[in-house]
């Protein structure tokens, strides 16, 4: 399966992101492999909207499912209807190699509606 973590460095080592609109960076990880691929986010930094322009990142990936801590009401919906599947509730203190593994062994639940963690494109860190 494509697993995308947000991640705050480029490697599975690195410390996972909380927010999913503002995350610097995407691993699109395999989880049957742990190969990945790195993904900038480059709306990150973008008022409004981030966390739907980041799912657009994600569905050009053909990422299958969505590992965050948060995830804003229009990326989680944008993300919805391209029927990805969605899981939030990462820890800061996991890297994206631990939240795989986690993943991999049933640690998560789908998420079946937006956890309200979003910061609606207010403008600060934690919108999306």
């Amino acid at each position: 399966m494509k697993l995308c973590v947000t991640s705050t460095g480029r490697d599975l080592d690195s410390k996972i992101d909380f927010h999913f609109g503002r995350a610097p960076y995407f691993l699109i990880v395999n989880t049957d492999t742990m190969a990945f691929e790195v993904v900038k986010n480059t709306e990150q930094v973008t008022g409004r909207g981030a966390g739907v322009s980041a799912a657009q990142m994600i569905l050009d990936k053909s990422a299958a499912a969505v590992l965050a801590g948060v995830i804003g009401p229009n990326a989680f919906e944008a993300l919805k209807v391209a029927q990805v599947e969605i899981y939030e509730g990462l820890s800061v203190s996991d890297t994206v190699r631990e939240a795989v593994e986690k993943f991999k062994k049933g640690g998560y639940r789908e998420s079946p509606e937006p956890s309200g963690g979003g910061g609606r494109g207010r403008g600060f860190r934690g919108g999306g």
